[in-house]
């Protein structure tokens, strides 16, 4: 949530970063002004109120103290109550107005995110090379079933498309993968491994942007309970409303979950294998900082996130996002495309984001600086470490060789406890 200081106090340069996401955004700037000026014109009418029922309250003991009749003063100060409680009653309609508004504002872009929209992207860097072959590779689709790893088909019976069934050595894989980049990131990378509840309140969800911007992507059940697109929400309101020490910064979380999503809007697009899903696992990353040690936390995990992509030896490159790209709550996001040679594309297996303290201010997350200071919020950041779907993918089709097998890069062995996934006997 962007504080309304801000906007009331650079207006124009809110609606300059704002318009980089989309023409019609700037317009919230001029809403916000008018429920804020509105208020503030309220609270200003509220407190002479209440200073003049102050003096007609002691007028009137006066006048009873000196025997007086007080009652034309009682019946005066009657009215002017009912009318304090009418405006009181007006300002906290006004703040709910505001509080809805802001909402709905997005995080401000960073001054070095790109303008435009995704054909704004910037590759940054590139690492490894694609794998070239002497014979067509192969999908993974096709690789998949071919191997006894991935039952789409059952899937979909069992659940609807969108919704894989990994089996035999498939699953193994998806649980070794698991293995691999927890114990990485937690020994190697200093996160404290947590395993977060796969349901949310509506209190959660908000509090990291996911509501009311991606409602429509969310699962909900019938009591209210919303299933988890990412680790990122659930992990980021473990310390929703707390104070945090200053010296324990920074935190660092990493958490190995299924993630749900709807993709409203995206049928038809990317549908075929594990493109794109409805259910996947994944390793999330996320982080508490100080706002000064925001940009060095940004560099450092993005990459924990890519040192997964090189101990599996998978070529990969960088991409800095656009304004018009970059997630509701995020400032600044870089995506970690790896390199799927089936399919002959470059796919995002990681976002790796800064937040500033945009999610810290809806979810009420501080720190107090030094001990006994003023609590100030935190920066909030998170990276996928790695998504499962498309590292499988890029696995698979990467590492595939001519007689149908698939290699297992060396980082990998120790967790799934073969070096080659073969070809099923016919």
């Amino acid at each position: 949530m962007i504080d309304i200081r801000q906007i009331r106090d650079a207006p124009d340069r809110v609606r300059a970063a704002l318009a980089r996401r989309a023409a019609a955004l700037p317009a919230r700037v001029d809403d916000a002004l008018a429920l804020d000026r509105r208020r503030r014109e309220l609270l200003v009418e509220v407190e002479a109120l209440k200073a003049e029922r102050n003096e007609r309250s002691m007028d009137v003991g006066r006048r009873k103290k000196a025997g007086d009749d007080a009652t034309g003063l009682l019946a005066g100060l009657k009215t002017l109550s009912d009318r304090i409680t009418a405006l009181d009653d007006e300002v906290r309609a006004v703040d709910a107005q505001l509080d809805e508004l802001l909402l709905q504002v997005p995080n401000l872009p960073l001054p070095d995110v790109p303008s435009g929209d995704a054909s704004a992207n910037a590759v940054v860097r590139t690492w490894g090379e694609p794998p070239e072959f002497a014979f067509p590779p192969r999908p993974h689709w096709d690789l998949g079933a071919a191997l006894g790893l991935l039952d789409l088909p059952t899937g979909a019976k069992i659940a609807g498309s969108g919704f894989p069934l990994f089996t035999g050595l498939g699953a193994r894989l998806v649980r070794a993968l698991a293995n691999f980049m927890l114990d990485l990131h937690t020994t190697e990378h200093g996160y404290v491994e947590v395993q977060p509840p796969y349901l949310v309140n509506a209190d959660t969800a908000r509090g990291t942007g996911q509501l009311p911007d991606h409602e429509g992507n969310m699962y909900v059940t019938a009591d209210g309970f919303y299933l988890i697109p990412t680790a990122e929400v659930p992990v980021t309101n473990i310390h929703r409303d707390d104070v945090l020490a200053g010296e324990a910064l920074p935190l660092a979380y990493a958490a190995y979950t299924p993630c749900f999503r709807r993709e409203a809007g995206a049928h038809g697009k990317d549908t075929r294998g594990l493109i794109r899903v409805h259910q996947f696992d994944k390793v999330e990353l996320v982080r508490f900082c100080r706002p000064e040690a925001s940009a060095a936390e940004h560099a450092a995990l993005l990459g924990h996130a890519e040192t997964v992509l090189r101990r599996l030896e998978l070529p990969y490159r960088v991409v800095l996002l656009a304004s018009g790209d970059i997630g509701f709550a995020s400032a600044k996001t870089y995506d970690l495309e790896v390199w799927a040679a089936g399919v002959g594309a470059w796919l995002e297996v990681s976002s790796a984001s800064t937040f500033t303290d945009f999610q810290a201010r809806r979810a009420n997350i501080r720190y107090r600086p030094a001990p006994g200071a003023k609590p100030e919020f935190v920066h909030t950041l998170n990276a996928s470490g790695l998504a499962f779907p498309r590292t499988i993918i890029a696995l698979l089709e990467n590492y595939q060789r001519e007689d149908g097998s698939v290699e297992v890069p060396t980082a990998l062995v120790p967790f799934l406890g073969t070096d080659r996934l073969a070809p099923r006997a016919p």
